[in-house]
């Protein structure tokens, strides 16, 4: 049996905002240089939990454009001086958006500029890991997908939760867009891939393949 200490890496969850989206930290435990994937709000409880586990955070990743998943992304970034990749070009809209407060469901929101935008095939890297980058358009034109293929994780966002898929009624989102995603991209990487989605508890594909009844029963 393998002890956690000696596994290349780990991932603690942080729920933010009042719509508890799940920021997840991830880090490379011989190097203790991570990532904060999708750092949409509540900063002070962020830090503090960066700070407590010992994690230098090298650079922010996001899954793609809406307030409670980005909205203070940039901000972020600027204070604690660290570059921003993702999503995809398609969400420029969205982040471009984040400053008008008709689109900010209550929460705070702040505009900014990717340091670098990610396509299908790209990786990114996190001290010693490397990451996939996987588009996954239909809940944003933009979304992308991060999967660290040693350990069969993959990090979702809003594509596919347990027992649920992401919501494709808001501007540019398609609903048969988002279960090809589901079905022609995440479905091939494994019934025993864990996914830890945008919101709520993690699951496997697996798990989404038999029960989800969205997505249940198609090419699983």
């Amino acid at each position: 049996m393998t002890d956690a200490s000696d596994m290349p890496m780990r991932i603690h969850t942080i729920p933010v905002t009042p719509f508890q989206q799940n920021c997840s930290l991830i880090w490379c435990t011989r190097s203790m240089r991570g990532a904060l994937i999708d750092p949409g709000g509540d900063l002070d409880r962020i830090k503090a939990e960066v700070a407590r586990l010992g994690v230098t955070i090298e650079k922010l990743l996001i899954t793609h454009g809406h307030m409670d998943h980005c909205g203070l992304a940039g901000v972020l970034a600027a204070d604690i001086g660290v570059p921003i990749e993702g999503p995809h070009e398609g969400d420029r809209f969205w982040i471009e958006g984040l400053d008008d407060p008709h689109t900010r469901m209550g929460l705070e929101g702040q505009s900014f500029e990717p340091d670098r935008w990610l396509s299908d095939g790209d990786t990114v890297t996190v001290g010693d890991l490397t990451l996939s980058v996987i588009h996954c358009p239909g809940h944003t034109p933009g979304h992308v997908v991060f999967y660290y293929a040693p350990f069969k994780l993959a990090i979702v966002g809003d594509v596919l939760f347990k027992g649920s898929i992401g919501r494709t009624d808001f501007p540019q989102g398609n609903h048969q867009q988002l279960l090809d995603s589901i079905t022609e991209k995440l479905w091939p990487l494994g019934k025993d891939v864990t996914f830890v989605p945008g919101h709520g508890p993690h699951s496997t594909f697996g798990h989404e393949m038999l029960t989800n009844p969205f997505v249940g029963g198609r090419y699983g």
